[in-house]
This record gives structure tokens, sequence and C-alpha cells, in this order.
């Protein structure tokens, strides 16, 4: 079942208004957010759906990883749920539902080699199946989407910083400061993000910084960021296609909130075509968090027979790795 599916609803409700006064993501704030709108929002996602709870195969829900306050809510609407209606649960780690989310939209098959980039993570991983991940590389200290966030905060950019970012990066010369590539032309195909964060501080603090010099620092911050995800996916590819029999199609999945920057986008799926890969990237809707990809992860589990307990607990951390098809 590669997919693709047919998404009935997909209600986002966002919290960029309450949270934009603190310049990022107050938990107590998102957990109180979640408490007051997760019932509207369920009756809201049936209505539009057309489909009776009866009917359901499985009520499934994002268990982590992330912030618990708005894990528990979530998690224990949807066992209030499974219960009421008798239905199994399915507890999703959201990094699978990213993951998965190219065979919701393009039905791609396994095994595939991920690049997952969000606010949180930055990974290359090969997907065998629902809960089989082999990693081949990942961040040793901050993730791309955190270094974007914190380079928009130094530079006095609104949230969410990201955007922003690359809205002023496309006005901006690339070339102008001279930022380090972590990593790049190392074995592996690890990443490290803090030392170019670290240099963007360095040069925001300059006295001579102007606010005109931001669009030419957001974009060799952004070009730095290029580099580097550029180089590790290479060191990942090889080593994808070393461990893997030679008629398989390669493809690419990039996923994650970071994959909708247009020109991460448009660089990484050159650099995978020069190595002979085929990419695929979910809209850019469908790479920030939505509930389209988790209930979509909970097809997959559910036709696997992978249902959860009514104890399950949310979880701050959740490595893919530790998943299991069992």
């Amino acid at each position: 079942m590669p997919g693709p599916g047919n998404i009935l609803s997909n209600v986002v409700l966002s919290q960029l208004e309450e949270h934009a006064p603190f310049g990022g993501v107050v938990p107590e704030i998102a957990a109180r957010a979640h408490v007051e709108a997760v019932d509207a929002i369920v009756e809201t996602a049936l209505a539009e759906a057309g489909v009776p709870p009866e009917t359901l195969d499985a009520i499934a829900a994002t268990a982590g990883p992330g912030l618990v306050g708005g894990l528990m809510v979530g998690l224990t609407t949807a066992k209030a749920l499974a219960l009421a209606w008798d239905k199994p649960l399915v507890a999703i780690n959201h990094l699978e539902a990213h993951a998965l989310t190219a065979r919701l939209t393009a039905g791609v098959s396994f095994p595939f080699l991920l690049l997952l980039i969000s606010g949180g993570h930055c990974q290359l991983l090969g997907v065998e199946g629902a809960g089989q991940f082999q990693l081949y590389g990942t961040t040793i200290d901050d993730a791309v989407g955190e270094g974007f966030d914190k380079v928009a905060k130094l530079m006095s950019l609104p949230y969410p910083g990201g955007p922003n970012v690359e809205r002023m990066a496309k006005q901006g010369d690339p070339d102008r400061y001279a930022l380090p590539r972590p990593m790049t032309g190392r074995a592996g195909a690890d990443f490290s993000f803090s030392g170019l964060k670290t240099a963007v501080r360095q040069w925001a603090r300059q006295p001579e910084f102007r606010p005109s010099d931001r669009a030419d620092l957001a974009a060799s911050f952004q070009a730095a960021v290029i580099a580097i995800l550029r180089d590790r996916l290479h060191a990942a590819m090889r080593m994808f296609r070393s461990a893997k029999p030679r008629d398989i199609d390669p493809v690419l999945v990039i996923s994650g909130g970071v994959a909708a920057n247009t020109a991460i986008r448009s660089a990484l799926t050159q650099a995978a075509a020069d190595a002979g890969f085929r990419t695929v990237l979910p809209s850019a809707s469908l790479c920030t968090d939505n509930a389209a990809m988790v209930a979509w992860a909970g097809l997959e589990r559910t036709q696997l027979g992978l249902f959860d307990s009514l104890s399950t607990a949310p979880r701050a951390r959740w490595p893919l790795a530790s998943l299991s098809a069992g």
C-alpha cells in the first residue's frame, strides 16, 4: 500500500499569533491552546471528511517527540475517542509521519533515502518500511531549522524566523560574508550548525553592522546551510547506494518544515539529480507538521497490525531508530 492517498480533511490550527510576541513557542501557551481547540477540530475534521466514527479503522495521534504538554492533550484525546468508539489506538512518532508523507503524496516505494530537516531535527536515513530506519547521519548539535530561527532572532526578524530569513536572503549577496561549513568533507554524514550560527552572531554584533546588511548576512547564512546539506547528502547517497541492490530506482525524499524553503529544495533536487537520484518533495503545506501525515502513518501501521496500548505515554524524545515494525 504505497499510496498515494486521498486527503479528506486536514485541519491545521496555527498558533503563530499567540507565540510571536515571545519569539518562539511557549510550552504552556501551546498546551492551553491545544486544550481549547482540540474538540472543535475533531468535529470539524469528521464533518469535512464526511466519515462517521463507526466507519473508522483506528485512531492515530502523535505521541512524540516534542513538547510534552501539547502531546499529552492530543494523545489523551485520541485515547478517549478510541475508548468511546471501540477503536484501536496508533501512537505515532511524528518523525516517521514526516518520513512517510512522500508515500501519501506520491506513492513512493520502499526503500528510499530520507533527508529530514526541521526545527528540531536534521537526519539522513534509509527508510526500509514503516518502523524500519537506518540512520546515516544526524546533527551533533543544533538542527538546521533551529539555526534559521536563531539567526532570525540575531537579526531582529519576526517569528517565525525561518521563512523570514529565506525572504530576506532573496534580496542579499550570498558571497559577501565568509561563513564556515562545519563537517563538510568529513567521513560519515553527520551535521553541525552551531559553529555557523556562532559566526553569524559575531558578524551581527559588529559595531559597523547595519540593518541594511541583514539581507547579505541572511543570504550568506542560507548559502552555507545549502553547502552543508549538499555535502552531507552526497555522503549519504553513497552509503545508500552501497547498501542497496543496483537495480532499485534510487529516490531521495526531503521532508520536514525546512523542506518548504524553496532555495534548499531547488539546490538539493539538483544535487540529487547529479548523483542519479529522483527527488520527491511533499508540498510545502505537508512539509510542516500537519494532521494528514499523522493519519497516513497511522494507516500504514494499521495495515501492519501495529497498534498501541491505551497506557502509552507521550515522549519528549523518541529516536526513529528505536521504532520497530514488530
